[in-house]
Formats: C-alpha cells, structure tokens, sequence
C-alpha cells in the first residue's frame, strides 16, 4: 500500500483561489493584495553591511567589464564598416 497524501493539486488550489479573489470587490482585491505584499516583504533577509559592500563591488566589476567588452566590439565593427564602405571622405568630395 502506497503512502500517498490526498491534496489537491496546484490547478485546484491556484483555480480556487482566482475564483475566490474575482467574488471579492475592488477595495477586498486591494486590501488583499497589500496583505500578501506585507507578507512577502516579511520573508526578505536583508544583507549584512558587509554583503551589500562585496555586491556592490561585483555589480560595478561586471558593469566595467561589460562595457569594455561593447567598446571593443564598437570599435571593431566601426573598423569593419571603415573597411567595407570606406572612411565617406570620398562620398563628400573632400
């Protein structure tokens, strides 16, 4: 005999409660709504000082290096388009 717990599924239990939040009015939607955001802002762990410190400093390393990675790209297709099409001097009769 297998072990197996009688709850619904996910289905039911997310239809049920859409059917029970579209019953309820505008101000109950809202009310409910700020109720699960409190909820949720419960849940967030907010990092140590030395934490933010060391993200911080990984999102700017990321940011430079991202942006050294599309300059260098910049450049080398302005030098591939140079080369293709010309520097335009020609087309402007300087």
């Amino acid at each position: 005999m297998s072990n197996v717990i009688d709850e619904p599924g996910e289905d039911i239990v997310a239809n049920a409660k859409k059917e029970r939040a579209e019953k309820r009015g505008p101000f109950g939607r809202f009310a409910l709504f700020i109720r699960q955001v409190l909820n949720e802002l419960s849940k967030v762990v907010t990092p140590t000082r030395r934490e933010l410190i060391t993200y911080t400093i990984v999102v700017l390393v990321f940011v430079i290096i991202m942006m050294a990675i599309v300059s260098g790209l910049d450049i080398v297709f302005l030098w591939l388009v140079r080369f293709v099409f010309g520097d335009g001097s020609a087309a402007v009769g300087l």
